[in-house]
């Protein structure tokens, strides 16, 4: 398989690979083993999610509202100092 990255990318891992001494092919398929690992957990993790949602086990909350609420405590802690 051949794959084609921005210049600014492939000289990040031509400097991994001088500085590594690992040959492009195994730092590379290192690096998409980790990220494709990473990905299934992220995945499992929003399946997980979205079914405590949809069977009632947690309820969403307002973004907005959240936000405002941390805006406040921001605010408190502040005035503290």
């Amino acid at each position: 398989m051949e794959v084609h990255f921005a210049a600014d990318l492939q000289a990040k891992i031509d400097q991994l690979v001088m500085e590594t001494g690992r040959t492009p092919d195994k730092l590379l398929a290192d690096a998409m083993a980790g990220y494709v690992a990473e990905l299934a957990e992220t995945r499992e993790m929003l399946n997980s999610r979205y079914d405590d949602l949809k069977s009632g086990k947690v309820m969403p909350i307002d973004g907005e509202a959240f936000f405002e609420g941390l805006r406040k405590r921001e605010d408190e802690l502040l005035k503290r100092l």
